[in-house]
């Protein structure tokens, strides 16, 4: 038997120390809780992603009393993304997270049906893909999402 380890990177900034476009990011990603529509949870998240061209997606969780029926921020904007700008790669997406009314002190972290979403779209696009997860207390910049998911799931796994 042989013991594998995985281990992953990221960097904690705080907030006068992102970049402008970084802070930005987050601020529209910050914004787009309040289209949250999480009557249940009253969990708010909010993405923002940066595409190549420039343009900013944005979106919102959106729950259904069927729970299984509604989708995360994350992948509400990655999809939008997909198909209305299905050239463009993403470049960053920016994620925040608001409970009861406050942002979350430390960031919170994207759910693994998301991690595996921005593995494919990393990976559509032969690129890495930033991931900044806001906190109040600081934020966390990986320089790809495979360092949240580091065995990911694609394409030609399905051929054996």
């Amino acid at each position: 038997m042989q013991e594998i380890s995985f281990t992953t990177k990221a960097k904690a900034y705080e907030w006068a120390e992102l970049s402008a476009q970084d802070r930005a990011l987050i601020e529209a990603a910050k914004q787009m809780t309040n289209h949250s529509y999480s009557p249940y949870s009253h969990f708010r998240v909010g993405a923002a992603a940066q595409l190549q061209n420039g343009v900013i997606i944005k979106g919102a969780n959106q729950e259904n009393a069927a729970y299984p029926s509604g989708l995360c921020a994350e992948r509400v904007t990655l999809f939008a993304a997909n198909a209305n700008y299905p050239e463009e790669k993403v470049e960053a997406l920016a994620i925040a997270c608001n409970a009861d009314g406050h942002f979350t002190t430390d960031p919170g972290a994207p759910c693994g049906a998301c991690r595996q979403v921005m593995l494919e779209t990393e990976h559509r696009y032969t690129g890495d893909m930033r991931v900044l997860l806001y906190g109040e207390k600081y934020t966390l910049v990986f320089n790809s999402a495979k360092d949240l998911m580091p065995l990911g799931f694609f394409a030609e796994d399905l051929l054996g």
